[in-house]
C-alpha cells in the first residue's frame, strides 16, 4: 500500500517508534525489504539515493519501487534520498514518489533555507512530503553508502560547528515548512571505524524547540541501546543501508566459497543476496518498531 512519508511518521511520532528507510538500488534489495516488512507487518520506506544513479537511474528503478509499494500488504512510502538538485526532486515527484529529501546541508544556511523552501512549495502542491537536512552527518571512508566524500569527528575542532543547532533548527523548520528534519548528532554514513560518540541529548534539545519528526542518517552500525534512546528522544525515521548491503555481499561470498561444483549460477546468488538482506532488515525493523 503506497502512502506518504508524513502519514508514516505521524503515527511513529505518536506511538514512539521509528520507521526503517532502506536504499534499494537493485531488485534484490527491494524484494528483501518488502518481504521483511510484510513478515513483521511493519510499515517501511523504500529509498533511492541520488548518488546511486551510477548503479541504476531513478527513471529505471523508480517505477519498480512504486510497483512493489503499491502491491505490498503493509504501508510503504517511496522516497528520494539525498536529492541534491531541483531537477532530481521534480523528476521523483513526477514519477509518483510520495516524498523527497532535498539536501542542501553542505551549502550556506541561508541558501539551504531558501532552496528547501522552494522545493517544499512544489512538493506540497503535489501532495508530496519533504525531508531536509540541517547540520552535518559524517561519512566513513569505508562503505559510505549514500554519503558524499569522507570525514569524521576528528576532522573538526569544535563539533558545535557540525551538529544541528536547536535554535537554527526551529527557524529553519518554521521558515521552510518541511515535514521532517534530518539532524546531525554524531552518526556516520557507512561503516563505523570506531565506536560512535552520539550526542543523543541533542535530539531532546531540538525537540524542545520544534514539533516535527526527526530523521537519523547513518543508521547502520548503531547499537541497539543507542537506537532505542534516539527513538525515545524523538527519532522517527532511521536510514539504513550499509549493513544490509554488506550482508548480501557476505552471503554471495560464502555461496561462492562453499560451492564445489564447476558452475555457479547467478540466479542462486541473487536469491542468497535477497534472503540475506531480508534477514538483516528484519533484525533492524524489530529494533526500530519497539516503543
Amino acid at each position: 500500500m503506497l502512502v506518504t512519508l508524513s502519514e508514516l511518521l505521524k503515527d511513529a511520532k505518536e506511538e514512539k517508534y521509528a520507521v526503517g528507510a532502506f536504499n534499494v538500488p537493485n531488485l534484490e534489495a527491494i524484494r528483501g525489504v518488502i518481504q521483511a516488512a510484510e513478515e513483521l507487518e511493519s510499515p517501511v520506506i523504500l529509498q533511492h539515493a541520488e548518488v546511486h544513479e551510477n548503479l541504476i537511474g531513478l527513471e529505471e528503478i523508480g517505477p519498480i519501487m512504486l510497483q512493489y509499494a503499491k502491491a505490498a500488504k503493509v504501508p510503504v512510502a517511496v522516497h528520494l534520498d539525498h536529492g541534491a538538485s531541483y531537477e532530481m526532486c521534480v523528476k521523483a515527484i513526477r514519477l509518483g514518489f510520495t516524498s523527497v529529501m532535498y539536501d542542501a546541508s553542505s551549502k550556506e544556511y541561508e541558501l539551504n533555507l531558501e532552496e528547501t523552501k522552494e522545493i517544499v512549495k512544489i512538493a506540497h502542491a503535489a501532495g508530496v512530503s519533504v525531508e531536509a537536512e540541517l547540520g552535518h552527518i559524517f561519512t566513513s571512508a569505508v562503505g559510505g553508502g549514500e554519503g558524499r566524500g569522507s570525514d569524521s569527528s576528528d576532522d573538526y575542532e569544535d563539533l558545535e560547528d557540525v551538529y544541528t543547532d536547536p535554535d537554527l533548527a526551529k527557524e529553519f523548520v518554521e521558515a521552510t515548512g518541511v515535514d521532517c528534519l534530518a539532524i546531525g548528532f554524531g552518526t556516520v554514513h557507512g561503516i563505523y571505524l570506531k565506536e560512535p560518540k552520539l550526542d543523543l541529548n541533542r535530539i531532546l534539545q531540538i525537540k524542545e524547540k520544534i514539533d516535527v519528526p526527526f530523521v537519523m542518517h547513518g543508521g547502520s552500525g548503531v547499537s541497539e541501546e543507542n537506537y532505542r534512546t534516539a527513538i525515545k528522544n524523538g527519532i522517527c525515521k532511521i536510514n539504513y543501508y550499509t549493513y544490509m548491503n554488506k550482508a548480501a555481499g557476505k552471503a554471495v561470498q560464502e555461496c561462492l566459497e562453499n560451492n564445489t561444483e564447476d558452475a555457479v549460477f547467478f540466479d542462486e546468488l541473487s536469491l542468497k543476496a535477497t534472503a540475506a538482506m531480508k534477514d538483516n532488515v528484519k533484525a533492524a525493523l524489530e529494533i526500530f518498531m519497539k516503543p
